[in-house]
């Protein structure tokens, strides 16, 4: 039972983890877009 409860925390964690990390990337591709615009806009 304890051999078990622990695969099953570990590959929850490794999933958490790993939609976090896809979070984190997609906001930064959100906010370097996002400073993009504002740089094209400043230099018109």
């Amino acid at each position: 039972m304890y051999p078990r409860l622990c695969s099953v925390l570990l590959v929850l964690a490794f999933a958490l983890a790993g939609a976090g990390c896809n979070t984190v990337k997609g906001m930064g591709k959100d906010l370097q877009r996002a400073g993009q615009k504002i740089e094209d806009a400043a230099k018109k």
